[in-house]
C-alpha cells in the first residue's frame, strides 16, 4: 500500500496509531503519535484507519462559473506553506489561485538528478489545493520544485503567459512572519509566483537629465548607507499600521536602489535592522531577482550585526 505524509495509520501488531510524518523509503515510514514522538516502522506493519479522513492530495475537474469581464482578476497566483495543524513538524504546500482563471497546474520535484511528478490538476478560481507535504526540519534535504502553470478560461479574456518556475527553498525563506490566507483558513508563509520581474532601464532614467529645464527631473545621487528605520523616514510613524510602515520603507529602498543604478555606483548599503525579519526578507527577494544586482550580503557585521544588507551592482 502506498502511504502519504499526513495519513492516519494503526499498527498491526501493537495498540498504537498516529500520523505519518516521514517517508524514509519505499519500505520504511515514520509515525508520530499523541506523545509527539516519531517511531520508525515498516510500512507493512501499519494499516490506514478506515473512515478516517485522509490528507492525500487530490485533484478534481469543475464547471466554470462565468465572471463579468470588468471584474475578472488576471493576477494572483501564490504558493502558501503552512504548518500542519496537528503536527507542527510537517508543512503543507498549497497552490493558491486568487485569479478568475482556472489554473492547469503541475509540480515536479528534482533531487540528485531524479525527477518525480508530485501533482497535476485543475485549480478553480478563488481556490487553493494542497500539492505537497514535507518535514520542516529536513528543509536542507528538500528537492528542487518545478512548477508549470497554464491559465484557462472559456470567457473572452486575454490569457496570461504560462508560468514555468524553479524554486529551491532555504531556511531564510521562512524567517518572515506568516500571513492569514483565507482560502486555506490558516496562517502560512506566502510566496507570489506570478510577480512581474523588476526591470530598471538606466538609460531611460538618465534621459531626465537631458530634458528642458522646465521638464527636467533630477535624480539625486544617494548616500552609500541608507537607513530604512521608519523613524528616520516619517515623523508620524506611531500612527501608521505595520503594512503602511513596510510600504514606506520599501518605497524608500526602491528609490535609493534606482538612483544608485542611474549614478552607476558600485554598491549601496541598506540598514533595515533585525526586528522580525520582514523588511530584510522583502529586500532580499527584490534584489535576488534584480537584473542590475550582482550579489548581496550582510554588511559589516562588526558595525551592523545582521541588521544591514550590502548590494553590489553590475
Amino acid at each position: 500500500m502506498k502511504f502519504k505524509l499526513g495519513d492516519f495509520v494503526r499498527f498491526v501488531d501493537e495498540k498504537m496509531e498516529g500520523y505519518i510524518t516521514t517517508i524514509i523509503d519505499d519500505n520504511m515510514i515514520g509515525v508520530t503519535g499523541e506523545d509527539d514522538f516519531e517511531i520508525p516502522v515498516l510500512a507493512s506493519k501499519v494499516t490506514t484507519v478506515h473512515g478516517h479522513k485522509s490528507t492525500a492530495v487530490e485533484s478534481q475537474a469543475f464547471d466554470e462559473v462565468r465572471v463579468d469581464s470588468s471584474l475578472f482578476e488576471t493576477r494572483g497566483v501564490y504558493l502558501a506553506v503552512a504548518t500542519d495543524q496537528r503536527i507542527a513538524s510537517v508543512v503543507h504546500f498549497y497552490l493558491v489561485n486568487e485569479t478568475s482563471f482556472q489554473l492547469l497546474a503541475a509540480l515536479t520535484t528534482e533531487k540528485l538528478h531524479k525527477f518525480k511528478g508530485e501533482y497535476a490538476g485543475i485549480i478553480a478560481p478563488k481556490a487553493a489545493v494542497k500539492i505537497y507535504s514535507a518535514p520542516l526540519q529536513d528543509i536542507q534535504l528538500w528537492p528542487v520544485f518545478n512548477f508549470q502553470i497554464v491559465f484557462y478560461t472559456t470567457q473572452n479574456i486575454a490569457l496570461s503567459k504560462p508560468l514555468i518556475i524553479k524554486e529551491t527553498f532555504k531556511a531564510k525563506d521562512f524567517s518572515g512572519t506568516k500571513k492569514v490566507v483565507p482560502l486555506i483558513k490558516q496562517q502560512a508563509w506566502l510566496i507570489r509566483l506570478d510577480e512581474a520581474e523588476l526591470v530598471i532601464n538606466a538609460e531611460k532614467l538618465k534621459e531626465s537629465f537631458f530634458k528642458p529645464a522646465e521638464e527636467k527631473h533630477e535624480i539625486e545621487k544617494p548616500v552609500h548607507e541608507i537607513d530604512l528605520h521608519i523613524e528616520k523616514l516619517r515623523d508620524d510613524y506611531q500612527f501608521l499600521s505595520n503594512a503602511e510602515m513596510l510600504n514606506i520603507q520599501l518605497t524608500a529602498f526602491r528609490k535609493a536602489l534606482d538612483a544608485a543604478i542611474v549614478h552607476k555606483q558600485p554598491s549601496i548599503t541598506f540598514i533595515h535592522g533585525v526586528g522580525n525579519g520582514t523588511l530584510k526578507n522583502e529586500l532580499h527577494k527584490i534584489v535576488g531577482k534584480h537584473p542590475q544586482v550582482q550579489t548581496f550580503m550582510d554588511a559589516r557585521k562588526e558595525k551592523f550585526g545582521y541588521g544591514a544588507t550590502k548590494v553590489l551592482l553590475k
